[in-house]
């Protein structure tokens, strides 16, 4: 259901239940939170990358197919496993790109807005549907609230609707758009090979700073990163840069 592939530095990690538009069940749940840890922990990986086979990314959670769980702590259990996707997500120290086309939705638009970053095709769909059903999209809605304005993430989770790759994309949620499934391939492969090309530490320390802008007053973000330059001064890093470029 879940495979994993290797393509030189980047990782990447497919949801393989074309049937059922990539849909996840329990299990792929599990499967799903071994590849991701497996990936961020291997130190030849430098990008992960998350897709769907068969022309879809994913339905979303497959409620339908799922065990009941019967009693408090089974729905904990259920719901902790889901959930530690994405804190796993947002914890990583590592580029995460998703690739999408057809249908990104429920769990599968929150599986995708959780990565760093999204290249999706021109026709692809977005949407948390969850409303649909007269519930909530509870892990989407507060992940929405860090990365979107505050209106549209609203809409975005409120409505229940369908949303295009184009209006996701003039909203910052989607980074580049492709004409086709080849032309996506393509920009897939040069976006997640230059990720992959830079700096690690680099871009642990990057991500870092991103995160804590996100959360913190301004001065204290700026703090940290003066922190950051003092110790990449330390480590020599500033002093090597300043004699690669005078050899320029």
């Amino acid at each position: 259901m879940i495979r994993a592939e290797r393509r030189e530095s980047v990782a990447w990690v497919i949801l393989d239940r074309p049937e059922r538009r990539n849909a996840i069940t329990r299990s792929m749940i599990d499967e799903l939170d071994v590849a991701i840890e497996e990936a961020l922990s291997d130190g030849e990986c430098r990008c992960l990358v998350l897709s769907g086979a068969g022309g879809h990314f994913s339905a979303g959670r497959d409620l339908a197919g799922s065990t009941p769980a019967t009693d408090l702590p089974g729905y904990l259990e259920r719901d902790d496993a889901w959930t530690g996707l994405f804190k796993r997500l947002a914890g990583a120290r590592k580029a995460t790109v998703a690739v999408v086309e057809g249908y990104a939705v429920a769990g599968g638009f929150t599986l995708a807005m959780a990565c760093d970053f999204v290249v999706a095709e021109h026709e692809a769909k977005f949407g948390a549907l969850e409303m649909r059903n007269r519930f909530p999209a509870a892990i989407n809605t507060p992940l929405l609230g860090k990365i979107a304005g505050p209106r549209l993430g609203l809409e975005l989770a409120m409505t229940g609707s369908i949303f295009s790759a184009q209006r996701l994309y003039g909203g910052g949620l989607i980074n580049h758009i492709a004409q086709g499934a080849d032309a996506l391939a393509a920009l897939a492969k040069e976006f997640t090979t230059h990720l992959a090309s830079l700096d690690p530490e680099a871009v642990a320390m990057t991500k870092e700073l991103h995160r804590a802008a996100l959360t913190m007053p301004l001065g204290n973000a700026l703090d940290m990163g003066k922190l950051a330059n003092t110790l990449l001064a330390a480590s020599g890093r500033i002093a090597e840069a300043e004699r690669r470029y005078s050899r320029k």
